[in-house]
Parts: C-alpha cells; sequence; structure tokens
C-alpha cells in the first residue's frame, strides 16, 4: 500500500485521537455519499510527543508533563477550542483528553472494516469517534474496539489476529512512509497524488471530483447543516 495512491478516487487519512479529525468524519462522510463515491480510508496515528511534547492529566489538571512550554501549551488549548466550535455545530461533544492515547488499535480497525465489510465504514467511525470524545471509551483495549465493531454491525472474528499481524504490519509500513511523502496530520485527503490536509478543502475536493467545472471554490470550512 502506497500512502499517495489508490484505486479511489479520494483517500482519507484519520486518527481516533485527532479533534479535527473528529470534527471532518461527518462532512467528509457526506461528500463521499453525495457523490456516489466510495472513498479510501486510512488510518495515521499520529506521534505527538514527538512535536508537541506529552501531558498526562487526572481530574482536569496536569500532573505530568514533558516536553512542552508555555507556547505550545497555548497553541493546544487554541486548536481544542477552534475544532470544539465546529464539534458543536454538529451536535457533538469534544472533551479534552486526559493523556495522549496509543490510538494504533482503533485506527487499524478502520484497515479491517475496509477489507471486511466497506459498506460499514460510516457505522465504525461513529461507534467510534463521538464515544471517544466524551471520553467513554478506551481505545487502547482491543475488547473496547472490538465491542465498536460489533455495535457497527461488523464482524471482529479474526480482528485480534490482524491487529497483531497483517494489520499492524501495514498500519506500521504507512506510518514510516508518511513524512516523505508530505503526509503530516489529519484528517489528510489525497487526490490524484496530491496532498491536501484540513476540512477546510472540501469544498475543493467537491469541485474536482465532480468535474472541476468552473471556478475552483475558495478553501473554507463548511458548516454543517444538522
Amino acid at each position: 500500500m502506497h500512502p499517495l495512491k489508490s484505486n479511489a478516487p479520494l483517500i482519507v487519512y484519520l486518527d481516533v485521537k485527532s479533534p479535527y479529525a473528529l470534527v471532518a468524519v461527518r462532512p467528509t462522510l457526506a461528500l463521499e455519499s453525495e457523490l456516489g463515491l466510495a472513498f479510501d480510508w486510512r488510518p495515521l496515528t499520529l506521534d505527538i510527543p514527538s512535536f508537541l511534547g506529552s501531558a498526562e492529566k487526572r481530574d482536569g489538571k496536569v500532573v505530568q508533563s514533558s516536553g512542552r512550554s508555555e507556547r505550545i501549551w497555548r497553541a493546544i488549548r487554541y486548536s481544542y477550542h477552534d475544532a470544539r466550535r465546529y464539534a458543536e455545530r454538529q451536535g457533538l461533544i469534544l472533551k479534552g483528553t486526559e493523556k495522549i492515547w496509543d490510538s494504533s488499535i482503533a485506527n487499524i480497525a478502520i484497515l479491517w472494516v475496509m477489507e471486511t465489510d466497506r459498506s460499514k465504514i460510516p457505522d465504525y467511525l461513529n461507534a467510534v469517534f463521538p464515544p471517544f470524545w466524551r471520553r467513554e471509551l478506551d481505545i487502547e483495549d482491543i475488547a473496547v474496539v472490538e465491542e465498536c465493531l460489533c455495535s457497527a454491525g461488523i464482524s471482529s472474528t479474526g480482528f485480534q489476529t490482524f491487529v497483531t499481524g497483517r494489520g499492524r504490519q501495514i498500519h506500521d509500513s504507512l506510518h514510516g512512509l508518511f513524512h516523505d511523502c508530505g503526509l503530516y496530520g489529519v484528517p489528510s485527503y489525497v487526490i490524484d497524488g496530491q496532498v491536501l490536509r484540513g476540512r477546510e478543502h472540501i469544498p475543493y475536493l467537491r469541485w474536482r471530483l465532480s468535474g472541476s467545472m468552473g471556478d475552483a471554490p475558495d478553501i473554507a470550512y463548511e458548516l454543517p447543516a444538522c
């Protein structure tokens, strides 16, 4: 699997632990449905401590922090504030996480659904993203992720073997190629080998995927109807 190549018209990269991925899921699913296309949904598991440092909270208070300057803390607080505004417009709850999660199992499950029951991608994303951001899921527990699969109507038979075997290999292989391919964050979209990061590119993606008729739209967030 090459990070920039797919038989699908669009590759969508997500990470369950990203607030910006949360607010991109519904608009991207809506675009897929609107155009009657099947996107290639893939995981991009962020290594947050490598560029933002790490921290752990308990009862809302920071109890451990490493590599985070006050400038980084301000940027993180703003990013949550920004994402929360768009979450609220979708009726979603976005609570700041208490630690930096290893989201790889929940992300590998995206690969599992794509291979075993592609039509259930919307169901799985809706089963894992909103509850995680309500602090209802331990996505580091494989049994919890299996429950998300089951609640979305997807068989989890063989999932544990997939997570420790081929699924992990695909996940890690992709991860090792991301930076060389210009993939650094989520949501990221790849169209004809071009990387576009951020939900604000959805109007442009609609234009491209619809045949590029007329002038290209401005880059902007679209407010959901819901």
